[in-house]
């Protein structure tokens, strides 16, 4: 049982032939992932990367049996490449640009909320399964093969919580990166609840960061869950002053619960395991397994 994509998945690269989209699309395809095609708008009937381009996801769907598309479009088209894939039937949709208007997202919201489809990011790392398959710009040969799920608002702290967790000699089911925008397809609490209901997952890193609720909502959640697995929890910003944007478009204090302090509270008072330090991870990881 894997989260999201598996060795199965059948994925398809929008914007395939751009610089972005060959490069990762090769280091994908090398790490073993089943990308059958991509889409290139007018470059349909083309092979890339050994693979065919198709002119639309549509065609993807119909010729290739896609079922899941990684999206690295430039920023003003990528909301329209997003719903495009949600209209042609694709299940999972991963989106890696960064910088799509909040105005975009909230289109984007509100149409796929009306489908069968779950949406992970934009402006996000994408989502790996060991061995199996990478849908994301993640470095591969960091991630093993084990019981501990990732979720993790941020790119780079998933790719060190995840070498520390294998360090320790456990390894990773599914890593989710969900991304740091404030408007994004899968929530905290919605990655969590895909981790906790999956049965090789024994354990799960929850990574946030300041702004928004999202950590309070899943953090509330999983107490409310029963606390089934153990959770160990880090929130990325501790230092960072009210009011003032830092990194992530969704990473703004507004008020005195978006602070890291507030979030770490508001975490352990729910039964998370809350590291103060992201060296700590991994440790506590160990611990809660033991």
């Amino acid at each position: 049982m894997s989260v999201l994509v598996n060795k199965d998945s059948k994925i398809i690269v929008q914007g395939f032939t751009g610089s972005e989209g060959t490069f990762h699309a090769g280091q994908m395809i090398d790490y073993g992932t089943n990308v059958v095609g991509g889409v290139t708008p007018g470059k349909g009937g083309q092979e890339h990367l050994g693979k065919p381009v198709f002119n639309t996801v549509a065609d993807a769907v119909e010729k290739a049996g896609a079922d899941t598309s990684i999206i690295f479009v430039p920023p003003a088209f990528a909301a329209d490449a997003i719903m495009e894939a949600a209209e042609a039937g694709i299940k999972v949709i991963i989106c890696i640009t960064e910088g799509i208007p909040t105005a975009d997202m909230v289109k984007v919201k509100a149409y796929i909320d009306q489908l069968d489809c779950t949406l992970v990011g934009p402006n996000c790392p994408g989502v790996i399964t060991p061995e199996e398959a990478k849908v994301g710009i993640m470095p591969g040969f960091i991630f093993k093969k084990g019981k501990v799920g990732i979720v993790s608002k941020s790119g780079t702290l998933t790719y060190e919580a995840a070498d520390q967790v294998v360090k320790q000699g456990f390894g990773i089911t599914t890593a989710i990166g969900i991304g740091g925008d404030p408007i994004i397809g899968t929530t905290t609490k919605e990655a969590v609840e895909l981790l906790m209901n999956d049965d090789e997952t024994e354990a799960i890193v929850m990574i946030g960061e300041i702004g928004g609720n999202l950590e309070a909502e899943a953090a509330r959640w999983i107490k409310a869950d029963g606390n089934r697995k153990p959770v160990v929890g880090f929130i990325a910003g501790q230092t960072a002053p009210a009011g003032r944007t830092m990194g992530h478009a969704g990473a703004i204090v507004g008020g005195a619960d978006d602070t890291a302090q507030a979030k770490m509270k508001i975490l352990a008072e729910n039964g998370v395991h809350v590291v103060e330090s992201p060296a700590k991870i991994g440790e506590m990881v160990a611990k809660v397994l033991a």
